[in-house]
């Protein structure tokens, strides 16, 4: 494929050491020829290629000297695009990299798109569509668990599970199609029901695997929603201070002091949590108030996680006992706090209440009982299994709905051969699953799509 040069700002905006400006495509090195002056008597397309070299960007109009620079050469196809790539780095400051990066485009650069180096290297099959993906879950990771999942998925772990996968169903399709076209022919080994239903289960096998994986990796990808409830005053935005381990919420002893929803992204144990304290849940006359309550009724209906906090030194409450009916069927950690109080909870009320929901008894004051509630939040959803490094994981939403799809593709196709459906028509099944297990890595996909996912990088990636 032949494209023009690109040009971007490849490092945030902003004050820093070091700002790089990166190109790529054919008239990259002529391009930086033009500006740069360092390598003596030698240009660009002289030097060895991935070599570093010192010098200055001189502005053609003037002449005089531009930035004080370090020029990366890195000559294709042995580059992230595999194309002529160029990065330029200068001094970080808004001034320095925008006067760097308007020469370069002055030269017959153009400014790239979002994501379009990466999506250049997928075009140039420098990876698929599933690795390309998996670069921005790496930017995006807020934990460790997170990055090497991603990491795991760029390095390619995904991707040749899903063309193993397609490999064994287009051998089981070209086999029917020798036996449907060539039914004469002794040397071919006939494609049985068995055969057919062997290979078929096996595929269903490896998908449901992977879809095993889909929700812990989700969670790892977009985080977990996390909604803190209770009544007014029983330690909500306190809780979620002593998580973030930063005073992010007003704490004070008067009731309703939290009128809106606050929104925090923290670690726990690797699990990423997107934490939301909301306003006490009560029934007032104050409208600022009235509509925070609202708004923590909504945030409630789409949450991952509850983290119900009760008042030890209050009887349970009508109010409690509404809560608790609101969150019935969600995934809900109890926490009772306060205990550095005098106790007035009916403890054996509140586990019939709670019934399976895990309980945790904290004092958040006297910073008591958040690592048992950082433990109750890893195991509900991960157990351990995650440690497991040799799992593979499917964290993105586009895959998960390619892979069920395909999932019920080779189900109907095993309840085809279970049925006694003919070969030929069970096929068709096959060849949907083949097709739709391709989508994930981009071998059959439509453009616009491509398009779509690719927008959705940062500038210079």
């Amino acid at each position: 494929m032949e494209f023009d040069t690109i040009a971007a700002i490849s490092t945030p905006m902003g004050e820093g050491a070091i700002a790089i400006v990166r190109l790529s495509g054919d008239d990259a090195f002529k391009i930086a020829d033009k500006l740069f002056k360092g390598i003596g008597n030698k240009k660009i397309v002289e030097v060895p290629s991935h070599t570093i070299h010192y010098g200055h960007m001189i502005d053609p109009k003037t002449n005089m000297v531009a930035e004080e620079v370090m020029v990366s050469v890195m000559k294709g196809p042995k580059t992230f695009t595999k194309e002529d790539v160029i990065e330029i780095n200068c001094h970080g400051g808004l001034v320095s990299v925008n006067r760097v990066l308007q020469l370069v485009l002055s030269e017959g650069a153009r400014l790239a798109e979002p994501g379009e180096f990466t999506k250049r290297a997928f075009l140039n099959g420098r990876i698929d569509l599933s690795q390309a993906e998996a670069v921005i879950d790496l930017i995006r990771a807020k934990t460790d668990r997170a990055m090497n999942v991603a990491l795991g998925q760029m390095d390619g772990r995904l991707s040749r599970l899903i063309r193993k996968l397609r490999q064994e169903i287009l051998e089981t399709l070209a086999h029917v199609e020798v036996n449907i076209d060539y039914p004469e022919y002794d040397d071919v080994e006939e494609m049985t029901h068995n055969m057919l239903l062997e290979k078929s289960r096996y595929v269903h096998k490896e998908i449901a695997k992977l879809l095993e994986t889909s929700q812990q990796g989700k969670i790892l990808r977009e985080g977990l929603s996390t909604v803190i409830v209770g009544r007014p005053n029983v330690g909500k935005s306190s809780l979620l201070n002593s998580l973030v381990q930063e005073n992010k919420a007003i704490v004070t002893d008067i009731p309703g002091t939290t009128r809106d929803v606050i929104e925090e992204y923290v670690n726990v144990r690797g699990v990423p949590l997107r934490l939301l304290d909301t306003a006490g849940i009560r029934e007032t006359e104050d409208i600022v108030e009235r509509i925070g309550v609202e708004r923590s009724r909504q945030v409630l209906k789409e949450a991952d996680l509850i983290l119900l906090v009760l008042n030890y030194s209050d009887e349970l409450t009508e109010e409690d006992h509404n809560l608790f009916k609101a969150v019935a069927g969600m995934d809900v950690i109890v926490i009772v706090n306060k205990t550095d109080l005098p106790q007035k909870m009916n403890m054996d009320e509140l586990h019939e209440l709670a019934k399976d929901y895990k309980v945790v008894t904290t004092s958040l004051k006297e910073d008591k009982g958040i690592d048992e509630l950082e433990e109750a939040i890893s195991s509900l959803f991960f157990s351990g299994a995650l440690e497991a490094g040799d799992m593979t994981y499917v964290s993105n939403s586009r895959h998960i709905a390619l892979l069920n799809q395909a999932n019920r593709s080779i189900e109907e196709a095993i309840n085809g051969v279970e049925s006694g459906v003919p070969v030929d028509i069970v096929q068709i099944d096959l060849t949907r699953s083949w097709e739709l297990l391709g989508e994930i890595i981009g071998e059959s996909v439509h453009e616009s799509l491509i398009d779509q996912l690719f927008s959705q990088f940062c500038l210079g990636k």
